[in-house]
């Protein structure tokens, strides 16, 4: 693996979407991501789509990080995802989710564009990793 000096930092929004006010797993992440040397921006609770997607767009973020307990991940999800497209920044930004997602909608979640499901029990590691490999290139 190369030296994280000749790569530019990676850019990430850590975001809380909607009434879900279990925070816990967002900031263990944020932290992670900063000790993993990434820039992290993290969005704060109870947050909509649209503010989401604005801040995502204005920070311009190669990573977005959806935190999401609250069962809603069916329709706060997609929202995003249509925001981004709306902005022109669906393909240039990787999207996350994590949070309890059962089985039968992560395949919906992934045909709209998110790249990786993350559940309870999945390592910082193998999160943090996903992200150095996909990240896309501008």
């Amino acid at each position: 693996m190369s030296a994280g000096s000749d790569q530019q930092s990676i850019r990430c929004m850590v975001a809380k979407v909607g009434l879900d006010g279990h925070d816990r797993g967002a900031h263990v992440i944020a932290r992670a991501f900063r000790d993993a040397g990434f820039e992290v921006i993290y969005s704060g609770l109870h947050k909509g789509p649209e503010e989401i997607v604005q801040a995502a767009v204005q920070e311009d973020v190669d990573v977005l990080g959806i935190s999401i307990l609250s069962g809603a991940h069916d329709t706060l999800v997609p929202k995003i995802m249509d925001g981004l497209e709306e902005y022109g920044a669906k393909e240039d930004t990787l999207v996350l989710v994590g949070g309890v997602i059962p089985e039968e909608d992560r395949q919906p979640l992934r045909d709209d564009g998110v790249a990786a499901i993350f559940g309870p029990g999945t390592s910082i590691e193998e999160t943090i990793e996903f992200v150095r490999e996909n990240v896309p290139q501008r």
